[in-house]
């Protein structure tokens, strides 16, 4: 299936939701609005990367959430004896 396209080929609805390859889809959540890894069945949005969509964002952001982007918090540690090594050879 390609990014571009916004349609699950392939799928097929049935009682339980809509089966793609052997996997029940369900609908996506709120949160998954703007995300381009929402596509369109019937009428109705589901993601082509995860099934449950609720379950992703229940414990904080989804990581296959392309409409976020990650904040980097990390901390260098820098070594101060090396750091004024650099300094003085002018790096």
């Amino acid at each position: 299936m390609s990014t571009a396209n916004k349609t699950l080929e392939g799928a097929v609805k049935t009682n339980d939701g809509v089966q793609l390859s052997g996997v029940i889809l369900q609908n996506i959540v709120e949160q998954c609005n703007g995300c381009d890894r929402v596509r369109t069945f019937e009428e109705q949005e589901f993601c082509a990367s995860y099934p449950t969509p609720a379950k992703k964002w229940s414990q904080g952001r989804c990581n296959f959430a392309t409409h976020i982007k990650a904040e980097a918090s990390v901390k260098v540690k820098v070594n101060p004896l090396k750091a004024s090594k650099r300094a003085a050879k002018g790096r």
